[in-house]
């Protein structure tokens, strides 16, 4: 079966004529293009001179039909050519399908700007994936000429289009209206503008469906400055485009509506026979209405180019999904669901139009949420411990009274400190058991502690925290340094447990007895009132006298044992034991559980499991272009401003700027972790929640 050389389709060996572009048939001729369908036997081509490009013609910037490329591509015809390279239709003989090559001209080759020019086109294109923008596969190279193959679309360009019919129907050139809008806004979406839009890189395939092709002259909205500003075709060129100022999306959307001029009323907004005129005629004129032209045309549609058309950029819609809603009948929205595609979050914004929500209702909306933050704000206050069971002391009369207890105790050098409250949960417990009323607003007298403790510490060096959280606890960081001392007292400030260090650097002499009968006094006990006991458990401080004693309080007759230890004369252990402490604060937890053992584990693996499935579903939305990631970068960035101000706030800071840069690392780190993570869910499921709820 003979082929047309120009266009590649099928033609009788009797026609004189090709049926699709009209070029002569040269079947007899002698020149007749067989095309062999099979990539073991390539069609045989003369070439036309002896050099090493034989099939590349340099002169007449043609390839021969026929002619095979890295043994993969056949070449079919010649389909366009323009400034920036040459277009086939060729041959995928390994995916045995039609594919586009364009093919930089010969003479640009080693041009480092359009070589340059010719990479960033495949590496943005290939950025870009939607059924209105012409796929880009790969780039390759032909004896040292560089090459692009991409989608083939089956179909004629709208430029071409235009000059051979004039204008479109309505309806049709509305259809094409809102495929060019879906295009460009996915590019936009991407940081990517176009530049060069016009009807000639805009592709109609036999099935109606736009292609929105040629991004060799794009570029990534940021990147765009010098000379390349005014690079593209100066008819379509938006006002501040050809002066050289700043390009925007804006400016693809002056482009986009001289498109619409065109496509709607078959003529140019402007015509001009050179760029002086062009210049001259955009200064000086406006464009004409488009109803003028075409007197039955929608005022929708009007009303839409023509502030597409605005001189001032500002004026302009913002985005392109803004005008696919502007159209008549226009729900891009409702479209993409109806094509089983994932709107885009522009397109969701888009759709509810640029008046959705009066004002006032706006406000309103605003204030109420407001009102609601603060009042949440107001009721946390009452939510804390402190506002459960309030103390009658300040945090500062009681952080004094632990510093005094501990000087008295021979501690008084403090190089820092830090304090914090905890609940007492087994004395609460304890109530409980014994179903006891809630301790609150009940009065702290005798054996009642009440539901908070006081705790603090303080150390001749800096306490540095070792777990994430960054604070100072029981054990944390270790005592294990001379001269630490804990202090806990009650809700009304009595002493429950005196912890210190001694001193370890050198061995001290045998000193008098501690006066343990101001630690009695302190922790509101009459010594007197107390005869020696059995000690309960040893303390792990280092000591060389333990002491234990059994008594009450003056008011109840709860039984209460006393524990001390001495190092050397100078107290290191306090501690008044009720009878629902069992055992010391800081020994470590018991063993949890087979049954707690496999509900953690379970927890564990759960998330653990979720999240690589999040990962999964993001990587494939990611590769898709569903996700949201400028939408998902803002969840991920305010979570971990946050979550790390609130890390930094809450964590205890020292006054050694290398060890406290170092305390920072982990609660950023955590922050980053979570941020992390909210970034990946919501790149896995917000594409999905947006094609189910798109509302």
């Amino acid at each position: 079966m003979p082929y047309c050389p120009h266009c590649g389709s099928a033609v009788l060996e009797s026609a004189r004529f090709c049926a699709a572009c009209g070029a002569p048939n040269v079947a007899g001729s002698g020149l007749q293009v067989t095309l062999d369908r099979s990539p073991s036997s390539p069609v045989p081509v003369t070439p036309p001179s002896s050099s090493s490009s034989a099939s590349l013609r340099a002169e007449s910037g043609r390839i021969l039909p026929g002619t095979l490329l890295a043994d993969r591509y056949r070449i079919v015809a010649l389909i366009g050519r323009g400034g920036m390279g040459e277009v086939y239709r060729a041959e995928d003989l390994k995916l045995d399908q039609d594919v586009a090559l364009k093919f930089l001209p010969e003479k640009l080759v080693q041009d480092g700007a359009a070589l340059a020019r010719f990479h960033r086109e495949v590496r943005i294109a290939r950025e870009i994936s939607h059924p209105n923008v012409c796929r880009v596969f790969d780039i390759g190279e032909a004896n040292g000429v560089p090459f692009i193959s991409m989608e083939y679309v089956d179909g004629e360009d709208l430029s071409t289009l235009l000059r051979r019919i004039g204008r479109l129907p309505q309806d049709k050139a509305i259809d094409i209206s809102r495929q060019l809008c879906a295009g460009l806004a996915v590019a936009h979406d991407h940081g990517v503008l176009h530049r060069d839009l016009k009807p000639a890189n805009v592709m109609l395939d036999d099935r109606g469906k736009m292609r929105i092709m040629d991004f060799g002259l794009a570029g990534i909205a940021t990147d765009i400055q010098g000379s390349e500003i005014s690079s593209g075709t100066p008819a379509y060129m938006a006002p501040e485009q050809l002066t050289g100022k700043e390009v925007t999306v804006q400016s693809d959307i002056y482009s986009l509506g001289l498109v619409l001029y065109e496509l709607f009323t078959g003529k140019r907004a402007f015509e001009a026979s050179n760029l002086n005129d062009l210049l001259r005629l955009r200064e000086h004129s406006s464009v004409t209405s488009p109803t003028r032209v075409v007197h039955d045309l929608d005022p929708l549609v009007e009303r839409v180019i023509l502030r597409c058309l605005e001189a001032d950029p500002q004026k302009r819609p913002k985005t392109a999904l803004q005008i696919a809603a502007a159209l008549p009948g226009g729900d891009p929205l409702a479209a993409a669901l109806a094509a089983g595609e994932t709107p885009s979050p522009q397109m969701v914004a888009a759709a509810g139009g640029e008046q959705a929500l009066a004002p006032r209702v706006a406000w309103s909306l605003l204030a109420g949420t407001l009102v609601v933050f603060l009042a949440v704000l107001w009721v946390a206050r009452y939510s804390t411990d402190l506002a459960l069971y309030p103390v009658d002391k300040s945090p500062d009369v009681l952080e004094d009274r632990a510093r005094d207890i501990a000087t008295k105790a021979g501690y008084a050098q403090v190089g820092d400190r830090a304090w914090w409250f905890t609940r007492n949960y087994g004395y609460l417990l304890y109530r409980n058991a014994m179903k006891m009323s809630s301790p609150h607003g009940e009065p702290i007298t005798g054996a009642n502690p009440g539901a908070l403790a006081f705790n603090y510490r303080h150390s001749p060096d800096v306490l540095s925290p070792l777990s994430p959280s960054g604070r100072v606890q029981w054990q944390d960081p270790p005592f294990e340094t001379s001269g630490m001392v804990l202090v806990s007292l009650d809700s009304v400030g009595r002493l429950r447990i005196f912890r210190a260090v001694p001193p370890q650097d050198q061995c001290q002499a045998a000193a008098p007895e501690p006066n343990w009968q101001e630690m009695f006094q302190q922790a509101g006990l009459d010594i007197s009132r107390f005869k020696p006991a059995t000690p309960k458990w040893l303390p792990i401080e280092p000591f060389d006298v333990q002491r234990d004693w059994e008594g009450t309080y003056e008011s109840d007759r709860t039984p209460i044992h006393v524990a001390a230890a001495e190092y050397r004369g100078r107290p290191v252990y306090f501690h008044v034991i009720a009878p629902w402490i069992t055992a010391p604060e800081w020994m470590p937890e018991k063993k949890t559980s087979r049954t707690g053992t496999i509900a953690l584990l379970t927890v564990v693996g759960g998330g653990v499991a979720l999240v690589l499935i999040a990962i999964v579903f993001a990587r494939k939305n990611v590769r898709l272009g569903r996700g949201d990631r400028k939408g998902a970068f803002r969840l991920a960035a305010f979570f971990l401003i946050v979550n790390a101000i609130a890390r930094v706030l809450l964590m205890h800071h020292v006054a050694d700027v290398n060890l406290e840069f170092n305390l920072l690392i982990v609660p950023v780190a955590l922050a980053l972790i979570g941020a992390a993570v909210i970034w990946i869910y919501y790149i896995a499921l917000e594409p999905y929640v947006r094609r189910r709820w798109p509302e």
